[in-house]
Formats: structure tokens, sequence, C-alpha cells
């Protein structure tokens, strides 16, 4: 299985207790719909493209996304240490199924983005998981222009047309379009 093969489902971020539990942050919605999780691939940060499976014996939910996962064959804390800060994949296979408007960032990379007033306006280049909130990153004119990932402005995605359907509030477009003042007054 390849890396493009999954999903980061979340990371590894301490140990706990001297039995080779360890405390892992899923960024998840339900942590609790990954009680009966079986194997998950770690990714270790010496080789950050090669995938390791891991088979699971227990995972216990914590407060908030946090989880507590014993590791077939990790028993000691000195065999867990290593693996902190390891990121968590699953295959693409096992993400649950959406409503029909609903998408998944990296299934709509490359679909053209169309908003309601305007038509069609560029490509969807990438995603940006920002502390604050996503970032739909799109091509236009040249220019890279983000979009909130929020569903007053990304109303649905159209699989079969490839399309992703925006409304953008006016303006928007000509914050990436407009030069800043300062550059303006560097261009004098």
């Amino acid at each position: 299985m390849t890396l493009d093969e999954t999903y980061q489902l979340g990371y590894l971020i301490k140990t706990h207790g001297l039995r080779g539990q360890i405390v892992a942050h899923f960024d998840v919605d339900d942590v609790a719909a990954y009680t009966k999780l079986k194997t998950v691939y770690l990714t270790l940060a010496g080789a950050p493209t090669k995938l390791v499976e891991h088979h699971i014996e227990k995972v216990q939910p914590q407060s908030g996304n946090k989880v507590l996962l014993k590791l077939r064959g990790i028993d000691r804390i000195e065999e867990a240490e290593p693996l902190r800060g390891s990121q968590l994949h699953l295959p693409l296979a096992a993400l649950p199924e959406l409503e029909e408007d609903q998408f998944y960032f990296h299934d709509v990379i490359g679909f053209t983005v169309v908003d309601s007033t305007m038509g069609p306006l560029g490509t969807v280049e990438n995603f940006y998981e920002l502390p604050q909130q996503d970032m739909l990153a799109m091509s236009y004119q040249g220019q890279e222009v983000l979009i909130p990932v929020v569903d007053e402005l990304i109303s649905h995605a159209d699989h079969a047309k490839k399309e992703i359907y925006v409304n953008l509030p006016d303006g928007l477009l000509d914050v990436y379009l407009k030069p800043s003042t300062r550059q303006q007054d560097e261009a004098e």
C-alpha cells in the first residue's frame, strides 16, 4: 500500500504508562466510530513516505479527539517511544460514505470551481487545513485564491461533472487581483 492510497486518520501524541500504550489524536468527528479498528498504517518520522502496518489490540476513547491505542507487539514504553509523532493512516476504501452533495478534499482536487453568479472561475489546486478553518486553494487568472470552506460559500460538488459550486462574496476575487497600495507605491 502506498501513501496515495491512504488518508491521514491522525497522529501519535505521546506514550502512556509503561506497557506500550500510546495517546493518539484522531482527526474525525466521532472517535467512538473507530473503537473496532483492527489495523492502522504508520509513517515514522525518519521515513515519512513509508507505511508500516500495525495491528490494533484496543482503541479506548479519551477526552475530545484523543484515544488510547494499544498496538500488537508494542508492550513496553521503550518500544512505544520511537513511534511518537508518527502519522496514522487508513486505506481510502475505509472512508465513510458521504451524502450526495458532500465531498472529501482529496476527491475534488482538479475540479472546476463554478460561482453561482460568475460561472466557471478556475481549478481546485489544494486545501489548507488551518487552525481557524479549512481553505480551498483555487488557481484563478494566474493567482492562488483562497476560499474558506464553509457552508455559506461552498454549496456542493458534482462528481460526474467534476465541478464544485461556490457562492463567493462580492470583492473576494478583487483582493487577490488588485495590487495593494504598497505594491502600487513600489511600482511608481
